[in-house]
């Protein structure tokens, strides 16, 4: 081959250019008429009530955190296996971050786990708990939303990497990821790896009218234009006849600068019309994957193949980890480690975290791989991916 292949890829097309080209072409470049566009298809495509589109999928989680009343002392659990933006914004309103180990045969927090350190626990001692959907599987929220009600706890969902998966409930219904049907706030990224890409960029879903609006609030500055939420007086705001002139507002909370421009709206829009195009041939890729290295000695895990999955990331656990990235490395396929455990990372390390306390995410760390995933990997590029990884293994 003698094109590098990445573990990832964003693929844009022409019709994608001339979205873009248009909206800079157009009146507005920051917040506009796209915003609100890719916003409204967004939800339809997910199936929630609202969607705030914002700056990227880090600002969706601090946004969350923030709307949800995280404060200094509340605790809540993630899983270590995720990048570390999903436990980073729990820091970033002051309060602490509780990990619990993950299901070794998915990937994902374990529910049990979860369940352990809430029994153990004073009544009231956690308020949240952020599930991933890591590289593309859902969570089963259903299970986790009926344990998160036993004790008082909300559930911010990190779908950065699975928007169109989804599980099935106990009615073996599709539940899509971030539908705000199992969780309180659901969250997106549009990084250029991601199955929808606009540069960068972020999405947050809910089904709660109250927290769309504090989202909305709290996304540009904490600042309101609606007559029926000023709190100043007409008078003060320099208005008269009980009418508030039109260019007043009122800055009511410390918000952020967390705004998507027009035109990364744009572009994500045009992405998001053939985001089930995408699925389906990360899908395939998945399947072809899967078929050749069910019986290989050398394989101790893989994603496999599971219905609702959405592939963000082909993952193989596999002996020699270190060898085989480096030999992929050396024969242009850059393959990927997701993720080192956040609990290891010397920032966490400094609250008491240290090998050891989560076996399964440690043990899952010491042999992962993520391969090649992405729609436009041609049929002989990922065969040569296969190639390389069973000819390294047949030398050994």
């Amino acid at each position: 081959m003698n094109n590098p292949i990445p573990y990832g890829r964003q693929n844009i097309t022409e019709e994608d250019i001339s979205a873009v080209i248009d909206t800079l072409k157009s009146d507005y470049l920051t917040q506009g008429p796209k915003v609100a566009e890719f916003e409204k298809n967004f939800a339809q495509y997910v199936g929630s009530e609202y969607a705030v589109a914002v700056a990227n999928g880090t600002a969706a989680l601090h946004l969350c955190a923030l709307s949800l009343g995280v404060e200094k002392g509340d605790k809540v659990i993630t899983t270590p296996i995720t990048f570390a933006a999903s436990a980073n914004c729990v820091k970033y309103a002051g309060g602490e971050v509780v990990f619990a180990d993950i299901d070794p045969e998915t990937y994902l927090i374990d529910i049990e786990n979860v369940r352990k350190l809430l029994q153990e626990s004073p009544e009231g001692t956690y308020k949240g708990i952020i599930p991933v959907d890591f590289a593309g599987r859902s969570v089963d929220m259903e299970a986790l939303q009926k344990l998160a009600k036993e004790y008082n706890l909300w559930i911010i969902e990190d779908a950065c990497h699975a928007p169109g998966g989804f599980f099935l409930d106990k009615q073996n219904n599709n539940q899509i990821c971030g539908n705000g049907k199992y969780a309180d706030l659901a969250i997106f990224s549009f990084h250029p790896v991601k199955h929808i890409a606009s540069g960068e960029g972020g999405m947050i879903t809910t089904d709660d009218e109250e927290l769309y609006q504090k989202l909305l609030q709290l996304r540009t500055h904490g600042i309101v234009k609606e007559k029926s939420l000023y709190k100043n007086s007409v008078d003060l705001a320099g208005g008269k006849d009980n009418s508030y002139p039109l260019w007043y507002m009122e800055m009511q909370e410390l918000g952020f600068n967390y705004r998507i421009t027009d035109f990364q709206a744009a572009l994500g829009n045009s992405q998001l019309q053939r985001a089930d195009e995408g699925l389906v041939e990360r899908r395939r890729i998945a399947q072809n994957y899967y078929n050749f290295f069910k019986d290989k000695a050398y394989v101790k895990g893989q994603s496999g193949v599971v219905k609702g999955h959405a592939y963000h990331l082909y993952i193989l656990e596999v002996s020699d980890r270190l060898g085989l990235y480096n030999f992929l490395r050396e024969n242009k396929i850059y393959a990927q480690i997701h993720y080192i455990p956040c609990h290891l990372m010397p920032y966490y390390r400094q609250f008491g975290w240290k090998e050891g306390d989560f076996p399964n995410a440690e043990k899952y760390y010491r042999h992962c791989i993520s391969l090649p995933m992405y729609p436009t990997l041609k049929e002989e590029e990922q065969e040569y991916v296969i190639e390389k990884i069973n000819s390294y293994y047949a030398a050994k």
